[in-house]
């Protein structure tokens, strides 16, 4: 009996013991998560926002676990900057724990591509994917040459001739002056810009872009209309106006009359015109004895507002001197003060370029920059077209007063800008020896004044293509970084774009008469000095530097 109660004991827990194995046998382990631990493109690790990568990349994605293969292909994602999906193959190795994924064709150069891994992945036990993977791309800069290569002073040519064509085969059919920009208003002219374009048709004579006989011509339209058509506000003009009425087009607020900084630009042209145009025929002659009487009409005194020692920018028939803004320096305005000083009609004193535009000495910096010291002028110098606005008709070289040495100036602070680029402290991709220059220009949905204290990313060709006569080595360097490596992207009908972001891959569809202008004029000064010597022959000139105590070998 007792035998009997172990052998039902000893059964019941044999029953007990093969239902538990068979129980344990059937149940599946646990599913467990996977996660990314290392993602790497082309052998570096893969961070959101990397650029500079090859066009051909391998990516490889290590995870914690092994996968689930028939879940890979709906988890990974390819696309590029347009959202549209590139086709790529994948591979697993290690156990099923290491993704190897590549493109099924060489990407595009200088393009933004996306690669994701979203939670419908599973590891091989069926656990959840716990760290998607969402990291973008842009790939490197092609070097190879979009263009056949020539010499550099083929190159200069090419790139004035192009340039000139903005002036010339886009200017105003009815003025001849020079439209605010390509992708605006075309009834829009500029009188700054104008001027600047004035000035490169000398340039276009001489080398044979034009015959002397077409630059007369338009000359005489220009003139023409400046003089008759054209409003005058106490002899000065406005900043934009009506290429076919000449009606003025407001500039901002209160800002419907006088620009007097815009006008020492036009007039500064007109007088470079006048100068080439030496002829003793009536034409040329008629031509000279108009530009002189634009030029005398000019009440520069009248815009120190009552008698102030210092120039105001603006002067409106509706609202008077509202805008109320002194034209002070450092900045592109040195033209205004030298115009003024040299007028036969309505000159200013020294004082008032010493007190307006100086501030008593307080433009002075003298502080250095990446090596350089700054004479004049905010910190880094601020955007490159104070140097060259100014410029494009005063001989920076050997020019001095008490205030600094103005070839020094101009040098150092297009040095400053240069190894501003080079360094990049704001890590933006494109910048480089090479690729460099900051000045005002349009920027993806606006315009900025870009300089090292204002960077937002964007290269303007003109900020180190303006500034060969002060750094010819850096700016070849960057007319063929421009030319020969982006011209696919930037080298258009009227030269190169306004501006470019190789960050965003954004590329202006625009050009500006303020940009395209200082190209053509400051590439020639550096060539033979040809706008230099011409502005700087009027007597009128030389004797208005001289009263302001400016000393310079052509004075």
């Amino acid at each position: 009996m007792r035998r009997g109660r172990i052998n039902i004991i000893l059964f019941s827990w044999l029953i007990l013991l093969a239902f538990s194995c068979k129980k344990n046998s059937s149940s599946p382990p646990p599913a467990k998560p996977v996660a990314a631990i290392l993602v790497r493109i082309d052998n570096v690790a893969f961070t959101d926002n990397m650029y500079n990568v090859g066009v051909q990349p391998v990516i490889t994605v290590k995870f914690s676990e092994p996968l689930q293969t028939s879940s890979v292909a709906s988890a990974v994602k390819f696309q590029d900057g347009s959202g549209s999906d590139i086709g790529f193959s994948t591979s697993l190795q290690s156990k099923d724990s290491l993704l190897v994924i590549q493109p099924s064709s060489t990407l595009a150069y200088i393009a933004k591509y996306k690669f994701s891994i979203n939670t419908t992945l599973k590891s091989a036990s069926g656990g959840s994917f716990t760290t998607p993977v969402d990291n973008s791309f842009i790939t490197k800069i092609d070097s190879t040459p979009k263009f056949p290569v020539i010499s550099d002073d083929s190159l200069l040519t090419l790139v004035q001739k192009q340039t000139f064509k903005y002036f010339w085969d886009f200017g105003h059919p009815v003025s001849g002056l020079a439209r605010e920009r390509n992708n605006g208003s075309n009834e829009t002219v500029t009188s700054g810009g104008s001027g600047f374009g004035i000035m490169a048709i000398p340039v276009a004579v001489t080398k044979g872009f034009i015959t002397r006989a077409q630059a007369l011509q338009r000359m005489q339209t220009i003139v023409t209309f400046l003089k008759n058509t054209a409003p005058k506000f106490h002899g000065a003009f406005s900043h934009w106006m009506n290429g076919s009425t000449g009606a003025v087009i407001p500039f901002g607020v209160n800002d419907d009359g006088a620009d007097i900084v815009e006008t020492s630009y036009l007039i500064a042209g007109l007088l470079t015109a006048r100068q080439f145009f030496d002829g003793a025929d009536v034409a040329e002659t008629t031509l000279r004895s108009d530009i002189n009487t634009l030029y005398n009409a000019v009440e520069w005194d009248w815009f120190r507002q009552n008698g102030k020692n210092v120039l105001y920018w603006n002067w409106s028939p509706n609202t008077g001197f509202a805008v109320n803004v002194p034209v002070q320096g450092w900045n592109e305005t040195l033209i205004t003060y030298v115009m003024a000083a040299s007028s036969p009609t309505h000159p200013i004193p020294k004082a008032v370029y010493d007190s307006g535009f100086a501030r008593n000495g307080a433009m002075v910096n003298n502080n250095t920059y990446y090596g350089y010291s700054l004479p004049l002028g905010p910190a880094y110098g601020g955007p490159l077209f104070f140097s060259h606005y100014s410029f494009m008709g005063i001989n920076p070289n050997g020019l001095k007063d008490v205030y600094a040495d103005y070839q020094k100036q101009v040098t150092n602070h297009t040095k400053i800008n240069y190894e501003y680029c080079k360094a990049n402290p704001k890590t933006y991709f494109g910048y480089s020896s090479q690729c460099w220059g900051l000045t005002a220009s349009d920027i993806q949905g606006g315009y900025n004044a870009n300089e090292p204290n204002n960077d937002k990313g964007v290269i303007t060709p003109t900020a180190a293509l303006s500034s060969f006569p002060y750094s010819p080595t850096e700016s070849m360097n960057a007319l063929k970084f421009f030319y020969y490596i982006l011209g696919d992207k930037i080298w258009k009908d009227y030269g190169f774009v306004d501006a470019f972001a190789l960050k965003d891959q954004w590329y202006a569809g625009s050009f500006l008469a303020i940009d395209q202008g200082p190209i053509i004029v400051m590439i020639e000064n550096y060539r033979s000095g040809l706008v230099w010597n011409l502005f700087t022959s009027c007597p009128e000139i030389k004797a208005g530097m001289k009263s302001l105590g400016f000393t310079a070998p052509y004075l």
